[in-house]
């Protein structure tokens, strides 16, 4: 087992205080917070670490009851806010991450509004495929009447989420998805372009490799009814792309969400084809299925060698397999809101391990964003994340057991005993990341200082980067001229590179000046290509 070395002091920046005090600290009865962050961290690490009495002993327990509060403490890692809010609690349900069905009957439809309330008031977002519903104007033959559409039932979604927090702390999240073959796709992607409606939802259109390739030689492809599975329209592939690129630029939804793409990698396939993922894009999810994240801080991954700023490629190894071992964790300890959660989940036991901090590791290291040297550790931190995932996985499956499903899944083929199904995600971190006082997620730092205004209620929080203050000043640059030169440069590669070493996925929303035209010449060709 590893050492026990005493556990490091917490340090919280100016912005993570407020953020705990309003989202994560404990309340009483009159609404005054009654813990301290070292409490809450001391409280998650033993809710977490009952798992390992459960399934383990007494001296089990007490061992990763210490190593989850250090790394906690630390700022080394953290788990997705749920966690972070219930754990310890009477509520405890922890995941962040959910997928929810939504039939084509009256009863199917509000059967999900009610099971997305009951999720959503915990803390969990959610995910939806909508493109079941048979389209607007569809024959309706039990009244005679004609079918609202994906669209007009979206809105009692959005009306109910609007009218709960989430977790009684913050606003709801959801995904919704359309195929991009459902003949109400057109209406799909300009829902959002009042900027009024559908604000609790973030919209994805559900390409396929067909449409694709019907964009790439300027096709027209078919319109499905999905209750009836026959064309109803055939209509230009371009045209259609070309709604969601101008949609996207207006509004930033929607995004693209490449269904066969994600259906090749999906470890189950024999449970069903994955329609739908979380609320922010980055853990695809069967029906009814839960995930629980987490992201390590890259920043705190760094050391020094000779006077020279290196990777600590040890603490990094070290900190997967024990963040892997809390997710897993979870899923033992995990309070569930229904029943069919509680069994698609426990039957992958799906965990989503990611990264936050990546552009403050590149700052510490010396490299710029945009360099080929960063693109390069960005493909060796996933290599490492995966590997180390993976390991631990396997460790948990000889210890606990393969996750109930993988008879039928993906791995039997491979010879790869493991606990879960997949162990990677990476997500967007937002409000985690100011708690670890560190970048979001792979994203670049698009600001050396700037306004936080939709994060807590009501409350602005001024965000400064002081390593990145710092070291212009060092070198004599102009703040404004190299994010100017950063702005020009922007480049994707990093988030590629991330990519090509993780089953599941990763957020990413590339953040566009007003004045960037809607498409690239070339673009369309790399895209289908």
């Amino acid at each position: 087992m590893m050492g026990e070395p005493s556990c490091p002091t917490l340090m919280l920046s100016q912005n993570a205080q407020p953020v705990l005090e309003a989202r994560y600290l404990r309340r009483d009865a009159q609404r005054r917070v009654s813990e301290t962050p070292e409490q809450l961290f001391a409280r998650v690490a033993k809710a977490i670490a009952h798992a390992e009495l459960v399934l383990g002993n007494a001296r089990q327990a007490a061992h990763w009851e210490e190593a989850f509060h250090r790394i906690l403490v630390a700022l080394d890692f953290l788990p997705n806010s749920p966690t972070l809010m219930n754990a310890g609690t009477g509520l405890s349900q922890l995941s962040a991450c959910f997928v929810l069905p939504v039939d084509d009957t009256m009863q199917g439809i509000f059967d999900a509004v009610k099971h997305m309330a009951l999720v959503q008031r915990t803390g969990g977002g959610k995910g939806f495929s909508f493109s079941h519903l048979r389209p607007k104007g569809d024959v309706v033959a039990s009244t005679g009447g004609e079918a609202s559409g994906p669209v007009s039932f979206m809105k009692i979604f959005d009306c109910a989420t609007e009218n709960i927090k989430q977790g009684g702390k913050r606003r709801g999240a959801n995904m919704g998805v359309l195929r991009v073959d459902h003949p109400d796709i057109l209406a799909f992607i300009t829902a959002k372009r009042d900027e009024l409606s559908l604000q609790n939802f973030n919209l994805s259109v559900g390409v396929t490799d067909a449409f694709l390739e019907a964009v790439r030689h300027d096709l027209r492809y078919p319109l499905i009814d999905p209750r009836s599975a026959a064309a109803v329209d055939h209509v230009p592939a371009r045209m259609v792309f070309e709604a969601i690129v101008d949609a996207a630029w207006h509004t930033g939804d929607p995004g693209l969400l490449f269904l066969d793409r994600i259906n090749r990698a999906n470890p189950t396939p024999h449970l069903g084809n994955i329609e739908a993922t979380n609320a922010c894009g980055e853990i695809p999810l069967l029906p009814y299925a839960s995930c629980t994240l987490g992201s390590i801080n890259l920043a705190h991954m760094v050391g020094e060698r000779e006077g020279e700023a290196v990777v600590n490629w040890r603490k990094l190894r070290t900190a997967v397999r024990i963040a892997v071992r809390f997710l897993d964790d979870v899923i033992e300890v995990n309070k569930y809101p229904l029943p069919e959660i509680e069994r698609a989940t426990r039957g992958t036991r799906k965990i989503g391990l990611g990264v936050m901090g990546f552009a403050e590791m590149l700052i510490r290291l010396g490299l710029s964003y945009d360099s080929d040297a960063a693109v390069e550790l960005a493909r060796e931190l996933a290599g490492v994340l995966a590997t180390e995932a993976r390991k631990m996985s396997e460790q948990l499956a000889e210890e606990r057991g393969v996750f109930p499903h993988w008879p039928g899944s993906i791995y039997p083929a491979q010879q790869l005993s493991i606990r879960n199904a997949t162990c990677l995600a990476i997500a967007p971190t937002g409000t985690l990341s100011i708690l670890a006082d560190t970048s979001a997620s792979i994203e670049p730092l698009f600001a050396l200082a700037y306004r936080r205004t939709h994060v807590l209620e009501g409350q602005t929080l001024i965000d400064i980067n002081p390593i990145f203050m710092s070291v212009l000043q060092r070198y004599g640059l102009n703040a404004e001229r190299v994010i100017a030169e950063v702005r020009d440069k922007r480049r994707l590669q990093d988030v590629s590179a991330f990519a090509r070493g993780l089953e599941a996925g990763l957020r990413h929303r590339l953040g566009e000046p007003r004045g960037t035209a809607p498409a690239d010449p070339g673009c369309l060709s790399a895209l289908c290509g």
